[in-house]
C-alpha cells in the first residue's frame, strides 16, 4: 500500500484537470492499493464535486470507502500534522502535513501526488 494524495483522484476523475493524462498513466504504473486520511477524502470530493456535480462526487466517496485504507484525524495524527505543518513553516497544507505524520507512522516513503510540494520532503518520493 502507498499513499495517495487528493491531486492524483482529481485529475483521474476530471478529464479537463491539467493532470489527466498523467494521472491516466499513473493508474496503470501503480497497483491500486492506497491509504489516506480523511481530510484527503474531504479535499477530493469537495474539488470533485464543485467540478462535476454531486453525483461523480459521491461515486469519488464511495471508492474512498470501498478500496482504500482510511486513517482518521484524531487529536494525536492533527497535532503530530502540525508538527509537520511548523516544520515546513506553512508551506505544505494540514492535509499534506497529516499525510506526512500517517506515512511517517506506517514507514511509508512513496506517495501518489501531483502536488509538488511534496517534494519538499526528503522522506518522500512523489510518484507523478
Amino acid at each position: 500500500m502507498i499513499a495517495a494524495d487528493s491531486s492524483y483522484f482529481v485529475a483521474l476523475s476530471d478529464t479537463k484537470d491539467r493532470w489527466h493524462e498523467d494521472a491516466l498513466r499513473v493508474r496503470d504504473a501503480v497497483a491500486q492499493e492506497f491509504f489516506l486520511s480523511d481530510l484527503v477524502v474531504a479535499e477530493a470530493v469537495a474539488i470533485i464535486g464543485s467540478r462535476r456535480g454531486g453525483k461523480p462526487a459521491r461515486t469519488m466517496y464511495e471508492y474512498f470507502m470501498d478500496s482504500c485504507e482510511l486513517d482518521f484525524a484524531d487529536q494525536d495524527l492533527l497535532r503530530d500534522g502540525m508538527t509537520h505543518h511548523l516544520r515546513y513553516d506553512g508551506r505544505l497544507s494540514v492535509t499534506d502535513c497529516v499525510t506526512l505524520a500517517i506515512m511517517e507512522r506506517r514507514r511509508a516513503r512513496d506517495i501518489v501526488s501531483f502536488d509538488s510540494d511534496f517534494d519538499r520532503v526528503r522522506a518522500v518520493r512523489r510518484i507523478h
